[in-house]
């Protein structure tokens, strides 16, 4: 009995050995793991030296593509449609012919004035003899007995009949005003033309304009002639131009409409939804990436890097662009918060900074 109870004594006492050793391996693996996870308490950033330079403003706004020059063509007449010579799309020249019209009716009508206009004329000669005025010269024929004369002898009536069959003729064919592409031809051979309705659309795709506008507070920052880069939602090239025309009258939600000319070279088609970028160079400032501003307590915090730590500095920002903005210079008279020429702004790594934060330059 003794002997059991010496032998249950030195197995309890193996396993209490074993035990012991596997919390003390667990708690050091425990221990190599969590300093592998902890991060270093060093900040990675990046820095830039603060310079003043040339400012570039940008003004930001969507904007509509239309065409300079624009021509809604149409017949005169109802005729049937003989040929049609382009579709949409297609480029034309000025003085191409686009389509016409079955000329027979046309030519018919225009020679039966054409004769009624010649009977008319020997009417008048005749009226004018029968009062006594020589055939071969009517200059001396005073103005109101001429026109009684025409109205008699229906002259005035058939002259007007023959000028409108020559017009109608003339209008028979569809001639391109000037160079440009063709867009919203619908109709088909064979058919009646429509006269209420434009048989087609002559578009001067050489000459764009985007139609876009600007809050009245930022006219100060938009001139005549300034740089404009069109960009088209729809994606593609970005195109350059510049501001033509500054309507000088804010409507009723305080805004101004611009328009700028663009050459797409035919890219560009009437109607496209663009961005529209407006760039003005307004001097030497001191110019920061906007990454480099960040909110502490709802002020502006701009970190600049000092014997290895950041230094929090209280700043104000004024014009920006897409990328940059401007900060205030504490050399001015009279500006606090702000930074000074020569200063090391972290622009990188500074959201989580606190005040004399160590920190090292990646």
């Amino acid at each position: 009995m003794k002997n059991n109870f010496t032998w249950f004594l030195l197995c309890l006492a193996c396993m209490m050995t074993l035990s012991c050793s596997d919390k003390k391996n667990t708690a050091d693996e425990s221990e190599k793991g969590v300093s592998t996870v902890l991060p270093d308490t060093k900040n990675e950033v990046a820095v830039q030296i603060l310079k003043k330079r040339d400012f570039h403003h940008e003004l930001v706004s969507n904007g509509k593509i239309s065409a300079r020059g624009k021509a809604d063509l149409r017949f005169e007449t109802g005729e049937v449609i003989a040929h049609i010579y382009v579709k949409n799309g297609d480029r034309v020249q000025k003085g191409q012919k686009l389509a016409e019209l079955d000329k027979f009716r046309l030519e018919q009508k225009l020679s039966q004035s054409e004769d009624a206009l010649l009977k008319a004329e020997l009417e008048l000669k005749d009226v004018l003899i029968g009062q006594g005025y020589s055939p071969d010269d009517f200059s001396k024929v005073p103005a109101e007995t001429m026109k009684i004369a025409k109205v008699k002898s229906g002259y005035e009536q058939s002259k007007s009949q023959y000028e409108l069959a020559k017009r109608e003729m003339e209008h028979a064919t569809l001639i391109a005003p000037f160079d440009g592409v063709v867009a919203n031809l619908f109709s088909k051979p064979y058919n009646p033309a429509n006269t209420s309705e434009a048989f087609c659309t002559i578009i001067d795709s050489k000459g764009m304009e985007a139609d876009f506008t600007v809050l009245e507070n930022e006219l100060a920052f938009i001139r005549m002639g300034d740089k404009v880069v069109i960009t088209p939602y729809a994606g593609g090239d970005a195109f350059e131009g510049s501001v033509s025309e500054i309507n000088p009258l804010v409507d009723a939600n305080g805004m101004v409409k611009v328009k700028a000319l663009v050459n797409a070279g035919g890219k560009l088609f009437s109607g496209m939804n663009v961005r529209v970028s407006v760039r003005r160079s307004l001097g030497e400032r001191l110019v920061i990436p906007k990454s480099a501003v960040v909110l502490r307590s709802g002020k502006q915090v701009v970190f600049t890097l000092k014997d290895g730590k950041a230094m929090w500095n209280y700043v104000n920002t004024g014009l920006e662009n897409a990328i940059e903005c401007v900060v205030s210079d504490k050399s001015q008279k009279g500006i606090e918060d702000g930074l000074l020429e020569g200063d090391t702004v972290i622009v990188t790594g500074n959201l989580n900074l606190a005040h004399e934060a160590e920190v090292y330059v990646k």
